[in-house]
């Protein structure tokens, strides 16, 4: 049996202050029986509970229940469920589909209608409210809830009756499918309904939306079965789902998290996700590679120094330690002092990585792309022999070690030998950059594809598209050389770059959305977490405002993806801001003079801004336990609103709220993707994403208080 989780947590409207590492939410975990757990290769039709809660699996081989982690046959007598006959239907309704004993009478939901029968003859219903009036069709379910509420599924949408009052749902209302096979009470007044493409929870104020291998082994429903502790069964054409709910805490959530990144993702120091042999089966890992070992390393050992901040539990200290020294063996093994790899693998690494980097890749990868770098070998052996280390290292890798050496001199580094650790790292990548003119220079001698910061390429036509978000980058990385080393040759270098060449005014609008084809989602990631240091360690109350404008211009653009770790970064740059206008200085008149009443009204423009704490505490209880990559596709649902700007992609959109689609309900669980993308696959099913993207936001909510 392969035990897939997944995770729902009950959504409570949050309060600033409220929320706590302690508080506990409701938890789904799903485990998938198919063929390979005893159940024959054949639809199941129907899912029973005998007297005991047992489920009882109604397939056309017979009947299969469930003993231990194994279907096995049942020879037992099974009641199944049948409809009622009725006498007298209505003569217009057509084929009786669906009934419900409500208040003393009988409701019957058929092809053309629903109707109540009154003292012996029938009333068709026709149920309306301040939005809708249905003349209903195909009204396949009828549901009583535990709190004596009717509800209706039609080709129309969903209905719930209560105390007389009709409540309509279509798309518009949230309601994600209208395909509707079957119906079964849940706990709370919520209901579950089975779909032609998948299961929907509802409570009358939202609707849970699960579909696809994360939660089902099939999205086809034939049936549902509820336990009286809201343990869900559901019964597909190729097998089984059950959903069980657990309590857990933030706390636990993490430890379970750290646990994950440490048993099977972690590999000589490295952190990245992992590929499965065998999919949907994470006992068949196998350790892997990225493009950014060094980025997601440095997310790693973040979270464990915001973790180490608040806790000093040293567990968190040596992983923070543990992912410097590794981030730093990055810099140091390459052909050049300063010069941080992609990645390092062992010399006997289990693929032949540069038979698959040769030279026709490249040509074949020109072809889609002709800035794609030509360079041989992509693995270069170490100068011991021991190992290969990746080249055409990105802007990505610095954005995630910049982030992080700030981070561990900050938090973790304690005595003189671990600062000196940092100030060392820092200084030689810093250095390297400003010796070879503010890029990235190979080991062919040229500067690597997107490592490339310097003022001749951002002023030129190659690269007017990353003038932005590379200018705000180098300030940054001077900005944190500066605190780290307390070198004043690195503020003295960020001022020729903005007297000079207007870095600064670049940086003010340091992220591109336009036009569609240009935007780059992780590059969000980037912009970020250099803006996090960038701004922390700013003096000049005027250069402040300008980052601070420039963090707001980013930020609105993808404040509605609902990513945890860029509300939480962009929160603690907001709050360093504040920090800065509490002291009065944009009020006194001495930063902008010449533009009058620029800096008040923007100090207090900024500092109210909304952050969106209840969605984004709302996302770490949602991120999934199962990080297992599946295929998502949410191009059929009745409750997204599609893209309509030129040019973007025809699977683009996103929820009926504006926001983008619950983490747990869309194809990517990494957040730095396209959380409008609506039709997604990290790895079909084949790796296995690591938890840091639970952990970092999460300790850093905690280190700045937006957790208690």
């Amino acid at each position: 049996m392969k035990q897939l989780l997944a995770i729902f947590l009950l959504i409570t409207p949050c309060v600033w202050g409220q929320i706590k590492s302690t508080d506990v939410f409701d938890q789904e975990i799903a485990t998938v029986f198919t063929p390979e757990d005893g159940l024959p290769a054949t639809a199941v039709t129907n899912i029973f509970l005998d007297e005991n809660e047992n489920p009882i699996a109604k397939t056309s081989h017979g009947y299969y229940w469930l003993k231990g982690k194994t279907w096995t046959s049942y020879t037992g007598e099974v009641k199944d469920r049948t409809l009622q006959s009725i006498k007298n239907p209505p003569k217009s309704a057509g084929e009786v589909l669906s009934q419900a004993n409500f208040g003393s009478v009988l409701y019957v939901g058929t092809q053309n209608g629903l109707f109540v029968q009154e003292k012996k003859s029938w009333k068709e219903i026709f149920p309306s409210d301040a939005n809708y009036s249905w003349k209903l069709s195909n009204v396949t379910v009828l549901q009583v809830d535990d709190k004596n509420r009717l509800w209706v599924g039609s080709e129309q949408g969903l209905g719930l009756l209560d105390n007389g009052q009709w409540k309509l749902f279509t798309g518009a209302e949230g309601l994600p499918y209208a395909k509707f096979t079957c119906v079964h009470p849940g706990r709370q007044g919520a209901i579950w309904l089975g779909t032609e493409k998948g299961a929907i929870r509802a409570d009358g104020s939202r609707f849970y939306y699960r579909f696809s291998r994360r939660w089902l082994p099939d999205d086809f429903i034939n049936d549902i079965a509820v336990q009286k502790d809201g343990t869900t069964w559901i019964a597909t054409n190729k097998g089984v789902s059950r959903i069980e709910f657990k309590e857990m805490n933030y706390e636990e959530k993490a430890s379970h998290f750290t646990r994950q990144v440490e048993s099977r993702h972690t590999r000589e120091g490295f952190i990245c996700q992992n590929k499965l042999k065998k999919q949907y089966d994470i006992n068949s890992y196998r350790l892997d590679i990225s493009d950014n070992d060094g980025m997601y390393t440095a997310m790693y050992g973040a979270s464990q120094a915001f973790r180490y901040a608040v806790t000093k539990e040293k567990e968190a200290k040596e992983l923070a330690v543990r992912s410097l020294k590794a981030c730093k063996w990055l810099v140091d093994i390459t052909h050049e002092p300063g010069f941080p790899a992609r990645v390092i693998i062992p010399i006997d690494w289990e693929d032949p990585v540069n038979e698959i980097y040769d030279s026709l890749y490249n040509v074949n990868r020109q072809k889609g792309d002709p800035f794609w770098k030509q360079i041989l070998p992509r693995f270069v052996k170490s100068k011991d022999g021991r190992h290969y280390w990746k080249c055409d290292t990105s802007s990505d890798e610095l954005s995630g070690h910049y982030f992080f050496y700030a981070v561990f001199y900050d938090l973790v580094a304690e005595t003189e030998e671990e600062k000196q650790l940092v100030r060392t790292v820092v200084a030689d990548v810093t250095d390297h950059l400003v010796r070879n003119g503010f890029l990235l220079r190979d080991h062919d001698g040229k500067p690597t594809r997107w490592g490339n910061f310097s003022p001749q390429f951002l002023n030129s036509i190659w690269g007017w598209d990353q003038r932005g978000l590379n200018a705000m980058m180098m300030l940054s990385f001077l900005n944190v050389a500066q605190h780290v080393t307390g070198d004043a040759k690195y503020a003295e270098t960020s001022k020729i770059l903005r007297d000079q060449y207007n870095y600064h005014i670049h940086a003010m609008q340091s992220k591109a959305f336009f036009p569609p084809e240009d935007v780059v989602p992780w590059d969000n990631n980037l912009c970020l977490m250099s803006m996090y240091g960038l701004v922390k360690y700013e003096k000049d109350p005027e250069l402040l405002m300008m980052y601070r404008e420039s963090a707001e211009f980013s930020w609105k653009h993808i404040s509605k993806q609902n990513n945890a770790f860029w509300n939480i970064i962009y929160a603690a740059i907001r709050d360093q801001f504040n920090e800065v206008v509490e002291t009065g200085i944009y009020s006194s008149g001495k930063v902008f003079p010449e533009a009058g009443p620029y800096a008040p009204f923007t100090a207090n423009e900024f500092k109210g801004s909304d952050y969106h704490y209840d969605r984004t505490m709302a996302t770490l209880r949602q991120l999934p336990l199962d990080l297992i990559g599946y295929e998502m596709d949410n191009t059929h649902r009745l409750d997204i609103i599609l893209d309509p700007t030129p040019g973007s992609p025809s699977d683009k959109g996103w929820h009926y709220d504006g926001f983008a689609l619950p983490i747990d309900e869309r194809g990517h669980v990494r957040q730095d993707r396209d959380a409008f993308a609506l039709h997604y696959s990290e790895g079909g099913g084949y790796s296995e994403q690591e938890g840091t993207f639970y952990l970092l936001p999460y300790y850093m909510a905690l280190y700045h208080g937006y957790i208690k």
